[in-house]
């Protein structure tokens, strides 16, 4: 019964989402439109200067249930959840967070938890999500938590 269910429920499932010109492909990140028209895959290799007085370092301590606390101390920065995926207003944005080279995700705020020890790395980056640098390099922290 259950082989039968599977088969019949993902056949269904095939014809419905032809039905409403559904894929299983993903998307394509060089639609343009994506993103609010801002190109995915180019957010991802492009960079925006950081303005002046915009810093970025990392501090951790552990905690007493395991992993550490990471506070970021990002002086002239603003960090804009309501504002992510938006357009670029320079000191707006939020921090990628690293743990061994594999992004943990975006964060928006100045507290974040990783669970265990390793190599973190932050970085700080734009409402559009390029990252932001100075003088052409990352605008970046990085610190071994062991």
């Amino acid at each position: 019964m259950l082989l039968i269910g599977l088969f019949f429920g993902t056949g269904i499932g095939v014809v419905v989402a032809a039905g409403n010109d559904l894929s299983l492909t993903g998307h394509d990140h060089s639609d343009p439109t994506h993103h609010g028209g801002t190109d995915h895959a180019a957010m991802h290799v492009e960079t925006v200067e950081a303005p002046d007085g915009l810093g970025l370092s990392v501090e951790a301590t552990p905690d007493p249930v395991g992993g550490y606390n990471l506070h970021l101390d990002a002086p002239n920065f603003t960090f804009a959840p309501g504002s992510a995926s938006g357009p670029h207003v320079p000191g707006e944005g939020h921090a990628h967070v690293y743990m061994d080279g594999v992004k943990l995700g975006r964060f928006y705020g100045p507290w974040i938890h990783v669970p265990s020890d390793g190599e973190v790395s932050v970085t700080l980056n734009a409402n559009d999500h390029r990252a932001y640098t100075r003088g052409g390099k990352p605008l970046a922290a990085a610190l071994r938590l062991d």
